[in-house]
């Protein structure tokens, strides 16, 4: 694992170790330690494992792992929240939609974010402006959103849909490799 690289972040031995397990970056985001980062990897594997589980296992007390977790809660590191599957619970059709947009990304981006059915809004570089992954109904319903919700925001020149046809593979573990 990286936690030599992770550790060496904060070998500063004068500094405390509750200032080491969220420092922030240049950026304004919070740079996790070693031990933060084994929490949020017990809680990816189990979202429901005890305090007392995940403190054995990373070597903290129960206390503790329960203050950083609600650190890292507050900080908005990481979610805990139930993943379903969307065809289990009457959702048939998920698309991707690239969208292409004339001027400023970040209003289209809101409009995008602010609709129940976009589950995923991202702004990218390359042949799409932004991609938003949208989770509906039926066909209908993905329709309905795309020409009647999309396509009529302010600054959208074209989309292109990816509808997708079978999921292979959906993980969250990619938050502390």
């Amino acid at each position: 694992m990286h936690s030599d690289l992770v550790a060496s972040r904060s070998a500063d031995p004068k500094e405390s170790r509750d200032s080491r397990d969220a420092r922030e970056s240049r950026n304004g985001t919070p740079q996790l330690d070693a031990v933060s980062l084994a929490i949020v990897e017990q809680l990816q594997e189990d979202g429901r494992r005890p305090y007392a589980a995940i403190g054995k296992a990373v070597g903290l007390s129960e206390a503790a792992v329960r203050q950083r977790v609600q650190k890292l809660l507050d900080q908005g590191v990481m979610q805990i929240v139930a993943v379903t599957d969307p065809l289990t619970v009457g959702f048939r059709r998920q698309a991707m939609v690239g969208i292409n947009i004339d001027g400023d990304l970040d209003p289209v981006a809101d409009a995008l974010s602010a609709m129940s059915e976009v589950e995923y809004v991202v702004m990218t570089a390359g042949s799409f402006d932004i991609l938003a992954e949208i989770v509906c109904e039926d066909d209908d319903h993905l329709l309905d959103v795309i020409n009647k919700r999309i396509r009529i925001l302010p600054g959208v020149r074209s989309t292109e849909s990816f509808v997708y046809l079978k999921l292979k593979k959906q993980t969250y573990m990619w938050g502390t490799r």
